[in-house]
């Protein structure tokens, strides 16, 4: 009987979970870039704050450089020392025990000869090297202080050797001695050009167990080694000069025998001049005070550069920088599962933002909105804006026109709808849902009608610096996304042109308007808005005019026949004349003008009110809040009816 097993799904992105919902990271984007940041920074922004749950990359830095600190704070560097010098006095102390009760000159000399060591760790374990124990237990203090010193050295370039060499036999020592002469010959070999494959693969069969990373060539081997070693020596740099001189003498003493010292000495070099790139003028400062060993202290050290470079990587800050370039081993041997798992989440959106047609590269190489997400961006703010019309009471008007002809689409039944039922998708509906004819509201359809008259809409918005210093910029651009929405998907034989109008006016799309950044520039030229508009009108003559105006300043700039802006603070009587003017030329057209006021300024309220009588038109009052609701409104009145 075959048996099985489950268990969670570890190799890669689990492919049946559900595809991942980019609605609400897709409104933050077009929330960040409606307030004039470029998608790229808002990419970024939105990243590092994270979505859904999902820690975001600058919880990750700060947990970062938390673990950073702590390794410094925590710790010292002096561990191996200590530890000799606990082993050393401990050897004397049991020797001096061993002696006190003999009586012949031998015992007096020797306890003259302990008497006489030198004050410094280094120099007194020097001093005993052939020093004859009486005592067992001192000579086992002693030789342990030789193998501490080797496991020690040995576990700075070899990370874990210490672990699986507590005790260490002879042949142990002699094995230790051989692979690093084949290792030096290998890498000797290697540095000068050689090629190392057969010599590689013998030095692993017979030394592969002291290479717990498996690695596949000479190359990756050398990678090992050299991040290590180079920790090693940052870990010595980061020493005083009395402790390094300390160790240096006492590497003489590893396993009785200073031939492991200088082999390792040779590796290091090798080491340096193979990846010249490591870090191996580096140090750092510990000032803790729980004590590390040579090879602790060589891993603290590997961690802290493992952190710094995941803190480069998290901040993506450099030139094509994606998540998907973070290593989630670092990030999670440093910060733990739950860490790797945020990390796949974010790269896994940054990837889905990116090749789900949401973002895409500019001829200029920057990343801008695709139609796709302005869609996106463009149904979350008309969604917003007949919520609000629904609040004050208005019905929702969710069909692409008046009663009419038919569209041949069909949509799902609402309150109010006078359309005519469509009998074979009401029935259909039914059956699948039932498997019968129980007929229920939720299965009702209608036939889609369509109001063949056409409109021609242009919407003119202000973009001087007073829409971005009150607050205004995100709802003026909150509102073009929900009137461009409308038109674009049911009213599609509507012509709509966004005119934003500062010093100067210019016919822009919805992507630049989106994505318009807000700039110092005084002026507010409604009469160069208005020329654009009436263009635009003119190339419609069979369509309804309509001319929607969003400002929150009186005219300050007009256009003269040279292209140039004539700017004055307050309005000269030519602004006003020459764009009083346009409006006229615009209602003979039989234009329906309606300025939507921001503000409370008077001189503005004057001038608005006057054109409004002049043209026919009207003014309307709105909050930020409410100004979408109220230029969507006005739009489908106004090309209901004709002024």
């Amino acid at each position: 009987m075959t048996g099985y097993r489950y268990g969670r799904y570890v190799d890669g992105p689990d492919p049946l979970e559900p595809p991942a919902d980019l609605r609400s990271p897709v409104d933050e984007l077009g929330r960040e870039v409606m307030e004039g940041a470029s998608p790229e920074s808002a990419l970024r922004e939105l990243l590092r704050r994270g979505v859904d749950g999902t820690t975001g990359l600058d919880d990750l830095t700060a947990r970062v450089w938390r673990k950073r600190a702590a390794i410094q704070r925590r710790h010292r560097l002096d561990g191996t020392l200590q530890e000799v010098r606990r082993l050393l006095d401990e050897a004397v102390a049991a020797e001096r025990r061993e002696l006190f009760p003999d009586p012949d000159d031998d015992a007096r000399f020797r306890e003259a000869v302990l008497d006489a060591l030198p004050p410094g760790t280094a120099a007194a374990v020097t001093e005993l090297a052939s020093y004859d124990w009486r005592s067992a237990q001192a000579r086992e203090s002693y030789e342990k202080i030789r193998g501490l010193l080797g496991r020690e050295l040995l576990d700075q370039r070899f990370q874990g050797l210490k672990q699986a060499m507590e005790t260490v036999t002879t042949e142990d020592v002699d094995r230790i001695r051989r692979m690093l002469d084949d290792l030096n010959g290998l890498l000797a070999d290697h540095a000068a050009g050689r090629d190392t494959t057969e010599r590689f693969a013998g030095f692993m069969r017979r030394h592969g167990d002291f290479f717990p990373e498996n690695p596949r060539n000479t190359d990756e081997l050398v990678d090992a080694l050299a991040a290590r070693s180079a920790a090693a020596r940052r870990t010595m740099n980061s020493m005083t000069e009395e402790q390094r001189r300390e160790l240096a003498e006492l590497g003489s003493q590893a396993f009785g025998d200073p031939e492991t010292a200088r082999q390792l000495s040779t590796l290091d070099g090798l080491l340096q001049g193979l990846r010249p790139g490591e870090d191996w003028t580096g140090s750092a400062r510990f000032r803790g005070d729980r004590p590390l060993g040579l090879g602790e202290g060589a891993q603290a050290m590997a961690d802290l550069a493992e952190l710094d470079a995941l803190a480069e990587q998290l901040a993506q800050s450099y030139p094509g920088a994606r998540l998907e370039d973070l290593d989630l081993g670092a990030l999670v041997r440093q910060l733990g599962p739950a860490a790797g798992v945020d990390a796949r989440r974010l790269a896994e959106l940054e990837r889905l933002l990116r090749n789900q047609n949401l973002l895409e590269r500019a001829p200029d190489g920057t990343l801008q909105l695709t139609p796709k997400a302005l869609r996106r961006l463009g149904e979350t703010a008309l969604r917003g804006v007949l919520d609000s019309v629904r609040a004050r009471g208005n019905r929702d008007s969710a069909r692409a026109g008046a009663a009419g002809e038919p569209t041949g689409a069909t949509r799902p039944w609402a309150f109010g709808d006078t359309e005519p039922w469509n009998v074979p998708r009401t029935l259909t509906n039914a059956v699948l849902r039932t498997g019968g004819l129980g007929l229920d509201v939720v299965d009702v359809e209608v036939d889609e009608t369509e109001q063949r008259a056409r409109a021609a809409v242009a919407l003119c918005v202000d973009t001087s610096w007073s829409m971005v210093q009150d607050g205004r910029w995100v709802p003026m651009k909150r509102t073009a996304l929900a009137l461009h929405h409308l038109i674009s998907t049911r009213f599609r034989g509507d012509a709509l042109d966004l005119v934003t109008f500062g010093r100067h006016a210019r016919t822009v799309d919805i992507g630049e308007l989106t994505a318009l950044e807000g700039v110092w520039e005084q002026g507010t030229n409604l009469h160069h808005a208005l020329l654009l508009a009436g263009r635009h009108l003119r190339r419609h003559p069979d369509a309804r005019p309509v001319v929607l105006v969003v400002t929150d300043g009186e005219p300050t700039a007009h256009l003269e026949a040279d292209g140039t802006a004539d700017f004055s603070y307050p309005s000269t009587p030519r602004t006003l004349a020459r764009t009083v003017a346009e409006v006229d030329a615009l209602s003979r057209l039989g234009t329906a003008l309606t300025v939507f006021k921001l503000g409370d300024d008077p001189r503005l309220a004057a001038f608005v009110d006057m054109i409004a009588r002049r043209a026919g038109g009207k003014v309307v009052s709105p909050d930020e809040d409410g100004l979408g609701a109220a230029v969507v409104s006005d739009y489908l009145s106004s090309r209901r009816s004709r002024r």
